[in-house]
């Protein structure tokens, strides 16, 4: 009756941390570009009660006996798909079609990941940089900052959906001002660590980044000015989730309720 206790507990802590999981998911169902993540589960060791049983003939069972010990989380997974397109009108929202990421220099000097493509202008002293919400400016194929010097009057600068900045010419025609978003792909992107504000960082687990302008072997993905990516979380499917994992909670839960009236049972026995 003990093993059931601790068996049941284990059920507990990993549902709790299931719950706990979609209800960061539906709390980030309309953070722009946020993927859904899943909370996976494993059992835990198994207690071998017989290692060979026989039936009552004496003849050998083709199975041993052994009682699992509980479950426990073993991984809480992203789901990097496509999130659906949102028209803002803003001219610096951008989209992502496909695998990539935006990459920006956050304010320790490395460089951030994400999908959220929601930039604006800041102001400095070499013109103006495209940025990220949190001052983190948006980086080229070069790796370098994105500035529009003074050349240039930043509202009629267009982004084509590979990525390269345009700018009007006396005729009105769209001419390449030789600047291109750097957007980049991993072979594991579940693998990318996340911070504060929508950031990726990568690991060793996510690999290095890789370059879509350099590497040919890669799908290139689409750049969308004007949109925003979605988050892929879809609030039907976590209520569900989060009933199931409700009911599993519970149940857990009367397993205790049940292990302990059986010592209880046990204890008043004269």
């Amino acid at each position: 009756m003990m093993r059931s206790l601790w068996t049941a507990a284990s059920g507990m802590t990993a549902q709790q941390s299931n719950v706990d999981t979609i209800s960061n998911n539906l709390a980030n169902i309309n953070t722009t570009g946020y993927k859904k993540e899943t909370a996976e589960f494993k059992s835990l060791f198994y207690q071998t009660i017989q290692e060979n049983s026989y039936d009552n003939n004496g003849d050998p069972k083709p199975a041993g006996i052994q009682v699992g010990l509980g479950v426990r989380n073993s991984a809480i997974t992203s789901q990097y798909t496509q999130g659906s397109l949102l028209e803002t009108g803003n001219d610096f929202d951008f989209a992502i079609e496909g695998k990539g990421f935006f990459m920006v220099r956050t304010q320790d000097g490395s460089i951030g990941y994400t999908r959220n493509g929601s930039f604006g202008l800041a102001v400095g002293t070499e013109g103006v940089t495209i940025s990220d919400t949190n001052g983190n400016p948006l980086l080229d194929s070069t790796g370098s900052a994105i500035v529009i010097n003074e050349a240039y009057n930043p509202t009629k600068i267009a982004v084509s959906e590979f990525g390269e900045l345009s700018y009007p010419d006396e005729n009105n025609n769209m001419v390449p001002i030789g600047i291109t978003i750097g957007l980049v792909q991993f072979n594991n992107p579940g693998g990318l660590e996340k911070t504060s504000g929508s950031l990726l960082k990568e690991t060793d687990a996510s690999g290095l980044p890789r370059l879509e302008s350099d590497d040919f072997t890669l799908e290139i993905s689409k750049v969308r000015q004007r949109y925003l990516e979605g988050s892929n979380v879809q609030a039907v499917d976590e209520m569900v989730n989060l009933i199931v994992a409700q009911r599993a909670y519970e149940m857990n839960s009367k397993i205790i309720t049940a292990a302990d009236q059986m010592l209880q049972q046990a204890n008043n026995l004269r």
